[in-house]
């Protein structure tokens, strides 16, 4: 398969991984106005209006031994995520974890990230956020229309951070999203992992993945699938969730960010 794309700004080719709490939409934030690209790629997955009055979201991660249990609260991104071998979470002010000797995860890094990549486009409406319109992603015969999404100074863990979401030009449905990790070294970088999204169902109304797949890459562009992760017992809540949700169990210590 033969691959071309033509980004418009070449030299900042770098994704976000999750905004700040205190960027996050409330119910009672002010209304955005969006550029109309970005607008019809929402309503492709259901409308930005019906995700606004979604207070939670739980899903598990298919997985060959135990499935992955995570839950987030959509108003300020606190969550619990319960593994095989570590249960973790985000309070609203500390990052904490239990978990036995085995476990080498980073739990500060792992806050929200399989969530953000699950829960787009949605999370990619949040204050704080600039749209640029870049050239397509071309695959074979079709042309996959695309725009960049990047950050205002101190949104986020990394605010230089970018994604570039490419949309199938008849649906408007999200077809590919491009990112890169900045977490660790702090700088720029020009190494794009790529995100296939070709299979959806409906919760409630919002057109989540039912699975997605995670690629190689030759020149910054999508070659083969290297990864496919399911989901399962998807649910969106209407409600406010419990305090009590995201409390530090009793055997967790506190990570330091």
């Amino acid at each position: 398969m033969k691959h071309s794309i033509f980004i418009l700004t070449l030299i900042t080719l770098i994704a976000c991984q999750q905004p700040s709490k205190e960027h996050v939409l409330t119910e009672s934030a002010p209304k955005i106005e969006y550029p109309e690209a970005v607008s019809k790629v929402f309503e492709a997955h259901g409308g930005i209006d019906t995700w606004n009055k979604m207070h939670g979201l739980s899903y598990e991660i298919v997985k060959e031994d135990q499935n992955e249990k995570q839950l987030i609260d959509l108003k300020d991104r606190r969550e619990r995520i319960d593994g095989e071998d570590f249960i973790m979470g985000y309070d609203g002010e500390n990052y904490w974890v239990e978990a036995d000797t085995t476990y080498k995860g980073n739990p500060v890094f792992y806050k929200n990230l399989i969530f953000y990549f699950y829960a787009m486009p949605f999370v990619v409406a949040d204050p704080g956020i600039k749209y640029t319109t870049v050239d397509p992603l071309v695959i074979g015969d079709t042309s996959y229309p695309g725009f960049r999404v990047s950050y205002d100074d101190g949104v986020g863990i990394s605010s230089e951070d970018e994604y570039y979401i490419h949309y199938n030009p008849e649906t408007y449905q999200m077809t590919w999203l491009a990112y890169t990790v900045t977490y660790f070294s702090k700088e720029k970088s020009k190494k794009l992992s790529w995100i296939h999204y070709d299979d959806w169902q409906n919760i409630d109304g919002v057109i989540l993945p039912k699975s997605m797949g995670w690629y190689n890459s030759e020149e910054n562009l999508p070659t083969e699938e290297k990864r496919r992760r399911s989901f399962t017992n998807v649910k969106l809540m209407k409600s406010a969730l419990a305090e009590n949700a995201f409390t530090k169990t009793a055997g967790a210590k506190v990570v330091e960010e």
